[in-house]
């Protein structure tokens, strides 16, 4: 199953998957080690797996408590979903002791500016890893790869002077590839990719991420209830112990989510300079659904294509319909849009125009690490999936456009990809 450079690969099975030994092994292993969806086990655990009691404030406990409700209301969540629920909740749980640990013992960390950040926002599949994976090469900025972001806390891991954290998530990543090949075409957990400031939301029990994982309305209704501003504010407590662990303190990062979030953004982080990605969302969509049916043969009891489809749609149309009411409460001076052909065909461009609206000089060496990173991001590089509205899904894809014709009234630039 593996894949050269731009090799076309088409999942036949996503409806009706035909599952490998080690996707069957997967399945029986989580069948008979059944987790309970409740905070208290989570918190538990996560006491237990770090020997450290204090979580610092208490407002998280109730989004944890939404999550593991709406998770354990998902009766079509497998074994395997509900137990990777619960490992996330309780990883997440286990870095938050960790780093309010390390707060409590340098308590300078919090006089640590995090100074005019750049915070990439756009829909899912839009560009934004692609932006990030080439900002994140210039050493001025400081960045989260996927090995820090899920044990961003280093102490507790570094014996005699190794730090095994790389290690640990190279062997993730291999058994995640061997369980699910094509999960590297969709999206790349390798250990040194850029991950999302999604994780550090998750470190207080926000964000979309768990909507990727379960079918939850109630968290995202939950969500769409409650200004995300002092989620993201943790995000910055977060960022201040990671510069204090390694610098520089002037941060890079992104979540698709920020297009919901942009006054919440501000909130957090007033001096900081956003990034839209914009793309077809047709495009984005068939990318995104695609992943999440191919990643349902185990994290779900069945295959339900019309219902991934209409949940990740609707959910896109409120990604769109607040971005567009938000846009402009963003200062121009503080923002740019950046448009997915635009992109493609002239990154050098467009990042030179970001960082002179950001105020980071764009020399010859910020040309050489960006080279650097092109080349080693090429798209399709472990192949290209192929995907197909209509067929797989049973949607055409000028009725999604019609839905979303608000968008593409405002962003008239936006180019059409899929027809």
């Amino acid at each position: 199953m593996s894949a050269t450079t731009a090799e076309k690969i088409r999942i036949t099975d996503l409806a009706n998957p035909v599952l490998t030994e080690m996707q069957k092994g997967a399945l029986a292993f989580a069948a008979a080690n059944p987790v309970t969806l409740t905070p208290e086990a989570v918190l538990a655990a996560a006491q237990a797996q770090t020997g450290l009691s204090d979580f610092g404030a208490d407002d998280f406990r109730e989004r944890l408590a939404v999550w593991m409700r709406a998770g354990d209301n998902d009766t079509e969540l497998s074994a395997v979903g509900r137990g990777a629920l619960f490992s996330e909740a309780v990883r997440l749980a286990s870095n938050r002791l960790q780093l309010e640990d390390t707060v409590r013992r340098h308590p300078e960390i919090l006089d640590i500016p995090i100074e005019r950040p750049l915070i990439i926002a756009g829909l899912p599949r839009s560009g934004t890893t692609y932006t990030l994976q080439l900002m994140s090469a210039d050493p001025r900025l400081r960045s989260l790869p996927h090995w820090e972001a899920v044990r961003p806390i280093a102490a507790p891991w570094i014996k005699d002077g190794h730090d095994p954290r790389h290690d640990l998530c190279a062997a993730e990543w291999a058994q995640t590839d061997a369980v699910m090949p094509y999960i590297k075409m969709i999206h790349e957990f390798s250990p040194d990719h850029i991950s999302e400031d999604i994780e550090l939301q998750g470190l207080d029990f926000g964000g979309y991420y768990f909507e990727w994982i379960a079918h939850v309305p109630e968290w995202r209704d939950y969500q769409f209830a409650h200004d995300a501003t002092p989620i993201l504010r943790y995000v910055r407590k977060a960022m201040q112990v990671l510069s204090w662990q390694k610098g520089p303190n002037r941060w890079v990062s992104k979540c698709p989510q920020h297009m919901e979030q942009m006054p919440a953004v501000r909130g957090a982080f007033p001096d900081s300079y956003i990034v839209i990605n914009h793309r077809d969302p047709v495009a984005s969509i068939q990318s995104a659904i695609t992943g999440l049916a191919y990643g349902a043969r185990l994290t779900r009891t069945r295959v339900d294509m019309q219902g991934i489809a209409a949940y990740w749609i609707d959910r896109y149309e409120r990604l769109l319909r607040a971005c567009v009411r938000d846009r402009d409460l963003i200062d121009a001076s503080q923002s740019y849009d950046l448009y997915f052909h635009e992109l493609m065909a002239d990154p050098f461009g467009q990042l030179e125009r970001v960082y002179a609206g950001a105020g980071v000089p764009f020399d010859q060496q910020t040309r050489d690490a960006f080279q650097q990173a092109i080349d080693h991001n090429k798209r399709g590089k472990h192949g290209q999936l192929v995907y197909n509205l209509r067929e797989d899904f049973g949607i055409e894809p000028d009725a999604i456009r019609e839905r979303f014709q608000f968008y593409y009234d405002r962003f008239p630039e936006v180019r059409i990809e899929v027809k």
